[in-house]
């Protein structure tokens, strides 16, 4: 685990750490089960205090990025652990979801159970649904997946999903692989969604690290958290030589980038941004397009 902590960054230790961890996690670095170095194995490793280390992993145990049990290292939250969680009242909560639904809009239980079958019985996918909860994330998700498939996106939350289970029908359902736990349990068994693993920022990292000069580094996206776990992942190769800003779009000023060295721009950002120096950064790696591409394609 390729962790960089710099004591010269405004932004608090526990904070770099934690935001790597999860981009490690986000990128596949870190795969699901994995176990963590210990906190006393940690904090030697990058020179801080145990309690940082234990503070970090304690933040990501809430936030279900990691897993804790009494005796046990910490660990990448495994796949199955949603489900596990949920054990077996997950279907039977999504069909009382549905009955509810259906006696509210006026529809007997016998129309249910025709139009349920239809639907089962029915085409194979005919679009791809991005689950994602962060507004800004989706869009991205969207506007990736459209440059590189040709087929119609939609996109909308768990909560979303949750609350109207009809949105997955003749979807093939796509989620941040982290979150497949929590998505899984809202669609059929026979049709899980497809993970998306995202792309390293080693080269956005290096560039950085390779400026001789002091300078400032914006980022920019359509994404809070997107900016927010940027800003973690760049801060150790920034420190205090080089400053880092962070603008969401739209801009609130069309000049705010103009003291700008580089500008990192997501692939929304990189259409709209004017800057002589610009670097973009896609989302969605590689493979995982190239994977959703043949599960379309499967019949």
């Amino acid at each position: 685990m390729d962790i960089r902590i710099s004591k010269e960054s405004e932004i608090p230790l526990r904070q770099q750490l934690a935001e790597q961890i999860v981009f490690h996690i986000a990128t596949g670095k870190l795969q699901p089960g994995q176990a963590l170095p210990s906190v006393r194995e940690l904090a030697r490793r990058l020179k801080i205090h145990h309690n940082t280390v234990s503070e970090a992993y304690q933040d990501l145990i809430r936030r279900m990025w990691l897993v804790g049990r009494r005796g046990s290292r910490v660990t990448v939250r495994a796949l199955e652990e949603g489900v596990r969680a949920r054990g077996a009242s997950g279907l039977d909560d999504f069909i009382n979801t549905l009955i509810r639904l259906a006696r509210e809009q006026g529809f007997s239980l016998q129309a249910l159970r025709e139009r349920v079958r239809e639907r089962l019985l029915g085409q194979p996918p005919d679009h791809i649904l991005v689950v994602e909860a962060d507004a800004g994330m989706r869009r991205l998700l969207r506007e990736e997946i459209r440059a590189a498939i040709n087929c119609p996106v939609e996109v909308c939350s768990r909560l979303e999903l949750a609350a109207n289970p009809g949105l997955g029908i003749g979807a093939l359902a796509v989620a941040a692989h982290y979150a497949i736990p929590d998505v899984n349990p809202l669609l059929p068994k026979d049709r899980p969604a497809i993970p998306l693993a995202f792309g390293a920022a080693d080269e956005h990292v290096d560039l950085i690290r390779k400026r001789r000069e002091p300078s400032v580094v914006a980022v920019v996206s359509v994404s809070q958290g997107f900016l927010q776990t940027a800003r973690s992942v760049l801060a150790t190769a920034a420190g205090r030589r080089h400053v880092l800003q962070e603008f969401l779009l739209p801009l609130p000023d069309p000049k705010s980038l103009a003291a700008a060295d580089v500008v990192f721009a997501d692939s929304i950002a990189v259409k709209e941004v004017k800057h002589r120096s610009v670097v973009s950064y896609r989302l969605i790696a590689p493979a995982s397009l190239s994977y959703l591409a043949s599960a379309l394609r499967a019949p």
